[in-house]
């Protein structure tokens, strides 16, 4: 089969991709490389996994006989990526041998203490997801302007790395460069723990008055978004990569400890400075998450209200088009008991002014 990339341009990847796995991170690398006509099989403990994989196109169950894969993806559990890796690479000495895993010092450390030989392994972990897993939830699209960490050392072959790398930027990613120490303590920082908090803040609703609950809006939702997140995962990666974690926990601990002492007694002296000063700490953090394509820059958020009835955001998308007013980012929020939302668009600080003055001459509302 020619490959290619949909654009038509040839493939960076080239060869066969086994892909061991087939859950949402498997089936999404799969049905990306299948776009670019890459032969993928599949392969997972489960077959009736595999066979949805296979249905939704993500490749093809492998089969005695199939020609050895050039590039084997190992795409399972953190707690069993090791035991796959080493029995990857025994079954395919030839092979670059990859793994997706969202930890990757406790595999490798596992591995070196078995003596395995890690020339043809190149850990890496694409820095994409959702919050339901499986094949079903599977999208091609999935690594597109996502960050890919590809760990490797003083002994990664550079072959072996280019073809890790290629798949990367295959599949829309950005490829980035750590240590399997500094993936983890990244990851701990900025997915590990506020996931764990998230999980934590949403548990405050279980017991909580009904009432209470129906007045949440889009700050509870963002907050808590992450907390519909599998457990079952994330008891494998928070007790793997537990150091990370518990130091930012411990961190959040102590910041919490000052922030109840100060609002315990708001009336001592320096408490209000205390707490000002802790909430204008998370403003400055914020300004440093990346935006638009990782970038640092910032942009102006406008609320348009629109009313809850079908083609209106549609009409108010065309109208910043016809405008010549780029959107960089869109959020939705329904006004609770009431026919109308607001749609939260970021756009560049130079046209913020005119979109808003544009918008009010085409009988759009703005706050």
């Amino acid at each position: 089969m020619a490959q290619g990339t949909p654009n038509g341009l040839a493939s960076r990847v080239s060869g066969r991709v086994h892909i061991i796995g087939a859950g949402l991170l498997g089936a999404s690398i799969g049905l990306a490389l299948r776009e670019r006509g890459i032969d993928v099989t599949l392969e997972d403990v489960s077959p009736t996994t595999v066979a949805l994989a296979a249905d939704y196109g993500a490749g093809r169950p492998r089969a005695a006989g199939d020609p050895l894969p050039n590039l084997v993806i190992v795409a399972t559990p953190p707690d069993v990526v090791a035991d796959v890796i080493e029995r990857a690479l025994g079954e395919y000495p030839d092979a670059v041998v990859t793994d997706v895993a969202s930890i990757k010092l406790a595999p490798f450390e596992a591995l070196q203490v078995r003596g395995v030989d890690l020339t043809n392994y190149v850990g890496s972990h694409p820095m994409a997801g959702r919050e339901r897993g499986g094949a079903i939830m599977a999208r091609a699209d999935l690594f597109a302007a996502r960050p890919w960490v590809i760990c490797r050392d003083e002994e990664t072959p550079a072959a072996a790395l280019s073809l890790v790398e290629s798949v990367a930027l295959e599949l829309g990613a950005t490829p980035l460069e750590m240590t399997p120490q500094q993936h983890d303590a990244a990851v701990g920082l900025v997915s590990h723990v506020p996931q764990t908090v998230a999980s934590l803040l949403a548990a405050r609703l279980l017991d909580a008055n009904e009432q209470y609950i129906g007045l949440a809006g889009q700050g509870l939702r963002d907050t808590t978004r992450i907390a519909s997140s599998d457990p079952e995962l994330w008891v494998q990666i928070l007790s793997a990569n537990r150091m990370p974690v518990i130091e930012g926990l411990e961190a959040l601990q102590a910041d919490l400890a000052l922030l109840l002492e100060a609002l315990r007694d708001p009336e001592q002296q320096g408490a209000r400075r205390r707490i000002a000063d802790m909430l204008a700490a998370g403003n400055r953090g914020v300004a440093r998450i990346p935006g638009k394509h990782g970038s640092s820059e910032r942009f102006i958020t406008l609320t348009v209200l629109i009313d809850d009835r079908p083609g209106q955001l549609a009409a108010l998308l065309t109208e910043l088009g016809e405008l010549g007013i780029n959107m960089e980012d869109l959020r939705l929020e329904h006004s609770p008991g009431a026919q109308i939302g607001f749609a939260e668009i970021a756009v560049l600080p130079e046209v913020a002014e005119r979109a808003i003055s544009d918008l009010k001459e085409r009988g759009w509302r703005t706050l």
